[in-house]
């Protein structure tokens, strides 16, 4: 039986499904030209506007896989918070326990892709912000967790949380039995991760420049970055430099790996799909290299082009 099937283990009242994603969910609108672009660049190209964020991208991925993800995040009660519901459920992403901010707008991601990849983004997750730890409530009050049945399955935890949440997360008694697994964060927030660092059960997915943040350093090299992760203090670290290769690395060792070379059609996601694929692939019971290589094998296909969102 695969092991992302709904379990009927319950907890308090509730039934438990089998991976929570955790943070943002939003509308990314993405602006994408084939062109060269450098400051101030007025090009031809597509705008598009779909759902996104950290924890809504896995989510999405996790369902192309197979499996039957739970968003918590904050949207609110606005038309575009009530859209973006209705796509969630279209695609098969579980929203039951999204937290509807009253008096908060959706949030929303801005990027713009050129060719050779992305050129500058915002994200307003202002919203998510200030909603806090209310994303957390149904770990807390039984509906899918309590202090004392803590979640015992995989949860994808969106780095650009605040500190502060990401603290409590990382000291919670409902987070004690937990498969964390600690979503990339944007460059610039990478420190933000530190809290997380020394817990057990913690797998982190940085790529190399979030690597040499955590560490306060730069690296050449993924296998480079993953052992000074490890010194560090973290269990288990998984290191990307795009398509140079990518590096999982634990007390048992360090596998390098290089993806296959495709041509970039978009940049925005690839992240999150990796994550998504490599979780998918070991709740399949895949071994470490059967993991990571499918793992690279659906980003790279995403990032040529392949299935979105």
């Amino acid at each position: 039986m695969p092991i992302w099937r709904v379990s009927l283990i319950t907890c308090g009242m509730s039934t438990r499904t089998d991976i929570l994603c955790i943070g943002a969910a939003l509308w990314d609108i993405i602006g994408r030209t084939p062109a060269p672009m450098r400051v101030g660049s007025d090009v031809a190209g597509r705008i598009t506007r779909i759902p996104g964020g950290v924890a809504l991208n896995i989510a999405m991925a996790l369902v192309r896989a197979g499996a039957n993800p739970q968003v918590l995040s904050a949207i609110g009660q606005d038309a575009a918070g009530d859209a973006l519901i209705a796509e969630m459920t279209a695609g098969g992403v579980g929203c039951t326990y999204v937290y509807r901010a009253p008096d908060l707008p959706t949030d929303t991601y801005m990027a713009i892709e050129g060719a050779g990849g992305l050129i500058a983004a915002i994200a307003d997750v202002h919203s998510l912000e200030i909603a806090g730890s209310k994303i957390l409530a149904p770990l807390r009050d039984g509906r899918l967790g309590s202090d004392t049945a803590p979640w015992t399955g995989m949860v994808a935890l969106d780095g650009n949380l605040t500190v502060s949440l990401l603290a409590e997360i990382a000291s919670a008694p409902t987070f004690r039995a937990a498969d964390l697994r600690v979503a990339p964060a944007s460059p610039g927030k990478g420190e933000r991760l530190l809290p997380l660092i020394a817990r057990p059960g913690t797998v982190f997915y940085v790529n190399l420049e979030e690597a040499g943040l955590l560490c306060g350093t730069e690296f050449a090299a993924s296998a480079e970055a993953a052992r000074g992760l490890l010194a560090r203090g973290a269990q288990r670290v998984l290191v990307t430099d795009g398509a140079r290769d990518t590096t999982d690395a634990s007390a048992d060792g360090l596998l390098t790996l290089v993806p296959p070379q495709v041509q970039a059609v978009r940049i925005t996601g690839a992240g999150d799909t990796f994550m998504a694929a490599h979780m998918a692939a070991e709740a399949r019971g895949l071994s470490r290299d059967a993991a990571l290589s499918h793992a690279l094998r659906t980003a790279a296909s995403y990032v040529a082009g392949g299935p979105e969102h």
